[in-house]
């Protein structure tokens, strides 16, 4: 068959290796591959059964097994207090399941597949966080939902809300990219989610998520903070509850912007290491 038939030669290596592109095929690219990721979650809603089920048990657990004994009796005002907190708290560790996945992925030989596409070498990292964009909506609308029949009072405004659901999300985006990391280094799923419950709970029990952070100890107090998960929840309690918004804010989007700074050109580095 002669070249004019099918194009423009290629070696083999050419045919394999993803293509540079610029921004905004690599933006096509990478919301093309989020909708495949989305796609498995409607076709295997079981999926998502971590997301719905994390929320309800933390809260109730936090509010009715716990609250009474923290609180001192005061049930509705630490229900008031834990609720942005449990939010910070379960995104956080849902972020978990983007690195478990594509570490599962690696494992099938789906980085070759895609390593032999004509995409954007950032494409299937990208698109695979952006896919995410939906568990966080579901675990946030569940738990929301179940703190208001619970007795849960907005003090704020819609628009309060929605910023405060907005920043809620792009901090689980953010701390995704330590996942992806993670998961392009593990062996097995199973070590990701390992070595990620070893950096989610130390920063959730350190923080002021459960408990205010006058009650403890001077040097924990002094980590909580500037713990990004203590930041996050001042935020979230502000925009939602009412109160200061301004400094915590500050520090949590600090904290965003470092960890993408820091771990996505770590985990691009890793995935074409892993491809290659």
């Amino acid at each position: 068959m002669s070249a004019q038939t099918i194009g423009p030669a290629r070696t083999a290596g050419q045919a394999a290796a993803p293509l540079r592109v610029g921004a905004v095929r690599t933006v096509r690219h990478s919301l093309a591959l989020a909708g495949r990721g989305v796609t498995k979650f409607v076709k295997s809603p079981m999926q998502l059964t971590d997301v719905v089920l994390t929320p309800v048990i933390s809260l109730l657990m936090f509010v009715y097994l716990f609250g009474g004994a923290i609180s001192g009796g005061h049930g509705h005002a630490y229900l008031q207090m834990v609720t942005p907190g449990v939010m910070v708290m379960t995104v956080f560790q849902a972020s978990i399941g983007i690195g478990v996945s594509l570490n599962a992925d690696a494992s099938t030989g789906m980085f070759d597949r895609f390593r032999s596409m004509p995409i954007a070498r950032s494409g299937p990292l990208i698109g695979a966080v952006l896919a995410d964009f939906v568990r966080y909506v579901i675990c946030l609308g569940t738990l929301l939902v179940l703190a208001l029949v619970m007795g849960y009072r907005i003090g704020t405004n819609p628009l309060f809300v929605l910023v405060a659901l907005v920043l809620l999300i792009g901090f689980a985006l953010s701390f995704s990219w330590l996942s992806v990391y993670i998961g392009m280094l593990a062996k097995t799923p199973g070590s990701v989610h390992g070595l990620m419950t070893i950096v989610v709970l130390p920063l959730t029990f350190a923080s002021n998520v459960f408990v205010p952070d006058r009650t403890m100890p001077g040097w924990l107090r002094t980590w909580s903070d500037v713990n990004p998960v203590s930041l996050m929840a001042d935020t979230v309690r502000g925009l939602l509850n009412g109160g200061a918004i301004a400094d915590p804010l500050l520090g949590s989007l600090g904290w965003m912007a470092g960890m993408v700074a820091v771990f996505f050109p770590l985990a691009m580095r890793a995935y074409r290491k892993n491809a290659g």
